[in-house]
């Protein structure tokens, strides 16, 4: 696999750009490499889970993160266009409540890596989109947490004029301050 990993605001979260093989008849790329990520992106991670989300146009997700069993998320979209975003919530973390983000499409096959300790969203800016994500922990719907798409204190810029389509556990996420967050 030949990748280009890209280092963002927040130091642990990459974005990981592959080398995409085309002629005429179309392309070819390596989506994962557990060699090439391990020496490139996050050493020591193992991925346990593969997730597929459909979504509509002007839907968001998130910021979703679990308490115990934290995922570590990389992130690609195989058909559409997102705007995805990771939110560092360690307290110790100098970067605590702090976010970046990146579009990510079908056509520029980009995928982002957000590792454990950040809550994790994205909003759907195509007409729908599909997403694959791979994660190190198994999912645990009791332990999984909503902090607020819109929180004022963390100040995330959706890069949207419209208000997003949201389900009933992000309209009640918790604000920064009042969510659980990592030590």
């Amino acid at each position: 696999m030949s990748i280009k990993v890209t280092a963002t605001a927040l130091q642990e979260v990459k974005i990981v750009e592959p080398d995409v093989f085309g002629d005429g008849f179309g392309c070819s790329f390596e989506a994962f490499n557990a060699r090439d990520f391990a020496d490139r992106v996050a050493g020591g991670v193992e991925f346990v889970q593969d997730n597929h989300s459909v979504c509509a146009g002007g839907v968001l997700r998130g910021l979703h993160y679990q308490i115990q069993h934290p995922q570590g998320k990389l992130v690609r979209v195989v058909v559409g266009d997102v705007f995805d975003v990771a939110v560092d919530i360690r307290l110790s973390s100098p970067s605590f409540g702090k976010w970046v983000g990146v579009h990510l499409s079908a056509e520029n096959y980009l995928q982002l890596w957000a590792p454990p300790g950040f809550a994790h969203g994205f909003v759907v800016l195509s007409r729908s989109a599909e997403l694959l994500c791979k994660t190190t922990d198994y999912w645990f719907p009791e332990l999984e947490r909503s902090i607020l798409w819109s929180d004022p204190g963390i100040g995330i810029d959706w890069q949207i004029d419209f208000m997003p389509i949201l389900a009933s556990r992000d309209e009640t996420g918790k604000r920064l301050y009042e969510a659980e967050c990592f030590p």
